[in-house]
């Protein structure tokens, strides 16, 4: 396996939880994209566990997007050198 290979294979594991947890459950819409409408809409009554689901559901897609940036400043990095 070549080193590009495996700095790519660690948005594995945070990529499928971002499909699955950030994005369950799916239907009517994926909620995490409901939370955030009315978060923009300005979050009128919206309570603790209201604020929980953004959080549960928020942090696999925060995760993910740190994973990619360190992946990506490592391989300009490697570059470099």
């Amino acid at each position: 396996m070549s080193t590009t290979e495996s700095k790519w294979r660690r948005l594995t594991f945070p990529l499928a939880a971002s499909l699955t947890l950030g994005l369950a459950p799916f239907s009517p819409e994926p909620h995490i994209v409901g939370k955030l409408r009315w978060l923009a809409g300005g979050g009128t009554g919206m309570e603790f566990p209201d604020y929980f689901d953004v959080l549960l559901h928020g942090l696999p897609w925060v995760w993910l997007i740190v994973v990619f940036v360190q992946t990506i400043t490592k391989k300009e990095a490697a570059k470099n050198h």
